[in-house]
């Protein structure tokens, strides 16, 4: 449902490849040269024809020299040789490189100790790519290697998808922002600086509207700005559930909600809410800090990349490990049990172990854990080396 809100990319822009990482492509891009652009030597060395290297002792004529960036522009003939370097054009009539271990040379002449053969140590021409191939495909999220192979297809900039601005609403009574002083009843909030970090890791581009106090006008306001601020996405943090203090849905449809789902049988995340507000996605995440990253990881996340032009934002995030311990019967909300990983020296599954403390308030068990655990709704209970299905978090950006 949520994925639904986002099926098609926010719309495209030139970068330059300096701006171009971990942005998704909207186009195919291809190829505007040859790369190679001819045949070149792979191989310090000499430029030969096979057929004249086949006996060793044989002494070749040195003709001259062909550098990278500096080619040798005769024809090489037979019982000739050009003295070639890594990178360079191979010469006209030359059909292999006798690498220099294999030839003793001086000023004027070559002579083979071992014989090559016909094809050796070329590059030819367009071995990686030719003019008009499609080198990179639209969807791709662009990484180091292939800015490189963009640069290489000589692309100045790309055709990316727009990032997505999401901006993200922390609400209470109870909060104040790291680094001040909190009254006698009063937390610090820490869940934006969490969700921001996922919206940057996923593409996206966050916006922090900061803390509001429980007070319908003052929630109204703040969503307001946020439609106002051009947002593609906003995110409330807390204020979604059933107290007399909980009134972020409310000032969500008092400002003109369109409620698509609120809450869910997961655990943690349970009192999660989900709308349209007019052209702007609605994600509200519960204010315990561990259910509002867990259920960013599954459902903000896939969002942003939805939106970013990511043609497969609804993967599957789990991948298979083995419980190290046993679990009890689940009962019929999905559980995402924090977990530690351990690695078998003989290179199989993970080994993932539920820590015994669960509550969804403890930052430092989350912080502490490699992986979220699956547990299926009415799922039987488990025993040590049963398969199980985690979502790592050992390596974020995931």
């Amino acid at each position: 449902m949520v994925l639904a809100t986002a099926k098609e990319p926010l719309g495209e822009e030139l970068v330059p490849l300096s701006a171009g990482f971990g942005r998704t492509l909207t186009r195919d891009v291809l190829a505007r040269r040859t790369q190679p652009p001819f045949d070149v030597s792979a191989m310090d060395g000499f430029a030969v024809r096979a057929a004249d290297t086949t006996d060793p002792g044989a002494q070749l004529a040195l003709i001259g020299q062909s550098a990278a960036g500096a080619r040798f522009s005769g024809d090489l003939k037979s019982g000739q040789a050009v003295r070639i370097f890594t990178g360079a054009p191979v010469p006209a009539g030359a059909d292999a490189i006798l690498i220099q271990e294999n030839a003793r040379f001086d000023a004027a002449s070559v002579t083979v100790l071992e014989p090559t053969i016909a094809g050796r140590h070329v590059r030819r021409a367009g071995l990686d790519f030719a003019e008009g191939e499609v080198g990179l495909t639209a969807g791709t999220r662009l990484n180091p290697t292939e800015l490189a192979l963009a640069a290489a297809m000589n692309h100045p900039e790309l055709p990316v998808a727009r990032k997505p601005i999401v901006a993200i609403l922390a609400t209470g009574d109870e909060l104040v922002a790291p680094g001040r002083d909190p009254g006698p009843d009063q937390i610090v909030a820490s869940n934006s600086f969490a969700v921001a970090a996922l919206v940057k890791a996923a593409g996206g581009t966050p916006l922090d509207l900061g803390i509001v106090a429980d007070d319908l006008g003052l929630l109204v306001a703040a969503i307001q700005s946020a439609r106002a601020a051009g947002a593609d996405v906003l995110v409330t943090l807390g204020g979604a559930s059933v107290g007399d203090h909980d009134l972020v849905q409310k000032a969500l449809v008092t400002a003109g909600l369109q409620l698509a789902f609120w809450k869910i049988a997961m655990r943690p995340g349970k009192p999660m809410m989900h709308g349209m507000l007019g052209d702007m996605r609605v994600l509200g995440l519960p204010g315990n800090p561990v259910s509002s990253i867990v259920g960013g990881i599954l459902f903000l996340r896939p969002l942003v990349r939805a939106l970013c032009g990511d043609p497969h934002p609804d993967f599957d995030p789990t991948e298979p490990a083995e419980l190290a311990d046993d679990l009890s019967a689940n009962d019929a909300r999905e559980d995402y049990l924090r977990g530690t990983l351990r690695f078998p020296a003989d290179g199989g599954l993970p080994l993932a172990t539920a820590n015994r403390a669960q509550d969804s308030s403890m930052l430092r068990v989350l912080a502490g854990a490699g992986c979220l655990i699956v547990r299926r709704p009415l799922a039987a209970a488990a025993k040590a080396g049963d398969l199980c299905r985690i979502v790592r978090l050992d390596r974020f950006p995931f």
